[in-house]
């Protein structure tokens, strides 16, 4: 069990809230709206590395917002050599923005874990996600009341792993860090960047990817209730 915590900061995409699938039902969703014919699993396949190396830019101030949204459309469609103007692509980012907040399935035991939790310890939110799309997806999913803070990169004008995003999420919460937990999926953004200043740390690793003895890692949400 870990000891003498108080506050619990987790991470909202791929550990709580099932991005891939809310994701592909969002595409299948704009695809069919704007007539967009093609093999949705090759799509799919393409994609989700190509978003993975934006998002790892966008991490690290490489591309903006806007650069992150229109060039992972553009590189995936252009991959599947489909024919496609800039003003759809653009279309399509930004209904892909609107309609995925409306897709909202968690990972499974993510509920009954936040209501094991929230009794007995302060939980946040400590996000990379856009503002506008975490506090519509946090709302709809039914997720929002579990949470004091939620902290969005956008906000603080860092992004995690940057340390000052978690200083300034203690600051904000009146956390001590050796009071304090960081729960993610992502190695080098939540775990990395939490211990850095001074956080405990838990990896969400479904896919049991993972392999480090140094840092507690589950391979599902029911696990985390073993340190906590």
């Amino acid at each position: 069990m870990t000891q003498n915590i108080k506050h619990i900061f987790f991470d909202l995409d791929h550990t709580l809230w099932d991005f891939e699938t809310n994701s592909n039902k969002t595409f299948e969703q704009i695809f069919d709206l704007n007539k967009i014919i093609l093999d949705f699993e090759e799509f799919k396949s393409n994609y989700q590395p190509i978003n993975q190396k934006y998002w790892k830019l966008y991490r690290d101030e490489k591309v903006s917002k806007e650069d992150l949204r229109y060039g992972r459309l553009k590189d995936t469609f252009d991959r599947l050599n489909y024919p496609i103007t800039d003003n759809q692509i653009y279309v399509l980012a930004k209904e892909y923005i609107d309609f995925l907040p409306h897709h909202n399935l968690l990972f499974e035991g993510a509920l009954e874990l936040l209501n094991y939790l929230k009794p007995k310890y302060q939980l946040h939110i400590i996000t990379n996600g856009f503002e506008e799309v975490q506090n519509k997806k946090l709302s709809n999913s039914n997720l929002l009341p579990y949470f004091k803070h939620i902290i969005t990169s956008e906000r603080v004008g860092v992004k995690k792993p940057n340390p000052k995003i978690f200083e300034y999420s203690l600051n904000l919460t009146g956390a001590n860090a050796s009071e304090s937990i960081m729960i993610g999926d992502n190695l080098e953004a939540d775990i990395l960047g939490a211990e850095e200043v001074g956080l405990d740390t838990i990896l969400v690793d479904f896919d049991k990817t993972h392999r480090n003895n140094t840092i507690k890692t589950v391979s599902s949400l029911h696990q985390i209730r073993n340190f906590l």
